[in-house]
Order: structure tokens, then C-alpha cells, then sequence
């Protein structure tokens, strides 16, 4: 026997009802944000989780980032512009980095790394009954899971981003300069007369809300948790395919919605 197919309108309905359960979790959230008395301990660890233990894989990430696009910077301008014209590249490398590449790599890595951490530490406490041992005690476990991870994440992205975007930007230097022999004055020269400070603002903007959606997804799936550890499994899963998929469609919308210039 095979199993019965589902129609579509199961999986429409069911997508409806998953973006509400996302929907109600960010209100409860914000609305918890401003009550007191603030979670200050879960905080500070998780300030620790999301900024201080993410910088070795956003210093990697970034870096490798930096040194392929300053190459394919260089290639370009060579080939198709002409020798010299490689000096031009330092103001492409820094808008696309700081506006595009450094925001999204930032937010999928974190994604991976603390998203499906906050899923799979929720998810544990969900299965083994510990978030119903706070509702006995009167706790929210809003207040009290979400929105510490929520915040932190959505501070910490930005300082990320920036860190990334000085470690991406210095390997494209690196790579321009001290291996191609590019220009070095007139490299910084050019990037410093057409670099801004929106661009990097605008990318910093993206990271916080990349930061809400990661931390939203993970403490989601995490609550919804169910089937013992293979539930875990799922979620973890889960949150690492939806945060990214989100990441890359809200950055196209906020590429179209966020000025090239003010």
C-alpha cells in the first residue's frame, strides 16, 4: 500500500498556520521586550554564544570571502577594463561587502552555529517537560528563553558584520596590493572617495533583522519540538534551512527597500 497523497491545500493551510505561530511568537516577544524584570544572566551568556564564540568562523568566513572577491575584482578590471584600472577595484570590494556579502555570510553562519543551537537547547528542554515545569512556577517562558536569545542576537549581528567587514575588506586590500602589486595610495585613495557611510549602515541594518529572524526560527522550532530526540534532530534541521532560506529572500527585499544613498 502507499501512502495517501496530501492534497495541496493541506500543505497551503499548513504553511498559514506555521507563518501565524511565527507571527504571534515575534509579538510575544516584542510585547515581553519592555516588561520587567529582565532576564540579565541569560543575557550576558547569550551575548557570549551568539558574538564572542562566532568569531572564528565569521573571521574564516570573512576572510576567504574578502580574498575571492578582491580576485575576481582584479580579473575583472584587468580583462575587460585594462591594465591600471585594478586600483578602481577598492570601492567595489567595500560596497559589496559591507552592503551585500558580509551581512548574508554573517547570517548564515550564525544561523548554522547558534540558530541550531538555540533549537536544539529549547527542543531538549521541551521534550524532557522543563519548559512545563516553568509555566507550574509561573515563569513565561517567553520572557524568559526568547527573549534573551532574541535581543542578543539582534545586537550582536551588527558587531559582526562590522568585524567581518574589516577582516573581508583588509583581505581584498591584501590580495590587490601585496599579491597583485596593485597601487596601494591610489587604491585607498579611490575607496575612501566613493565608499560612504550608508553602505556600511544599510549593511548593518540587514544583520540586526538577519539577527531577529535567527533567533525567532531557533527558539520556534524549538518550542515546537516533539518525538524525542529525532524530534531535536528535525528541528535543528529544520531552523538551519528555514533561517537561511528567510535570510536570503528578506535581503533581496531590503536591497530594493533601503536607499542607495541618502
Amino acid at each position: 500500500m502507499f501512502p495517501k497523497v496530501k492534497p495541496p491545500l493541506f500543505y497551503i493551510n499548513a504553511f498559514f498556520e506555521e507563518v501565524g505561530e511565527v507571527g504571534l511568537l515575534l509579538f510575544r516577544t516584542l510585547k515581553n521586550l519592555f516588561k520587567k524584570p529582565w532576564e540579565k544572566g541569560i543575557f550576558i551568556q547569550q551575548l557570549e554564544e551568539v558574538g564572542v564564540r562566532s568569531l572564528p568562523v565569521v573571521s574564516l568566513t570573512a576572510a576567504f570571502g574578502g580574498l575571492v572577491f578582491g580576485l575576481q575584482t582584479y580579473i575583472g578590471f584587468h580583462r575587460y577594463i585594462g591594465p591600471g584600472s585594478e586600483t578602481y577595484g577598492g570601492p567595489i570590494i567595500s560596497l559589496g561587502l559591507s552592503k551585500e556579502l558580509i551581512p548574508i555570510l554573517v547570517g548564515l553562519m550564525v544561523a548554522g552555529r547558534v540558530g541550531s543551537s538555540m533549537a536544539a537547547e529549547i527542543g531538549t528542554m521541551r521534550i524532557t517537560e522543563q519548559i512545563d515545569a516553568l509555566f507550574s512556577l509561573g515563569a513565561d517562558p517567553i520572557r524568559y528563553l526568547v527573549v534573551p536569545r532574541t535581543l542578543a542576537c539582534f545586537i550582536m549581528l551588527p558587531f559582526l558584520t562590522v568585524y567581518g567587514d574589516i577582516i573581508g575588506m583588509a583581505a581584498g586590500f591584501f590580495y590587490n596590493v601585496y599579491l597583485m602589486g596593485v597601487n596601494r595610495v591610489i587604491y585607498i585613495r579611490n575607496t575612501l572617495m566613493y565608499i560612504e557611510m550608508w553602505d556600511l549602515f544599510s549593511g548593518l541594518i540587514k544583520a540586526s533583522i538577519f539577527g531577529v529572524i535567527i533567533a525567532i526560527i531557533g527558539c520556534w522550532q524549538g518550542l515546537k519540538t516533539e518525538g524525542g530526540a529525532e524530534g531535536v534532530g528535525r528541528a535543528t534541521t529544520r531552523t538551519v534551512v528555514i533561517a537561511s532560506i528567510l535570510i536570503l529572500i528578506v535581503n533581496f527585499f531590503l536591497s530594493q527597500a533601503l536607499p542607495a544613498d541618502i
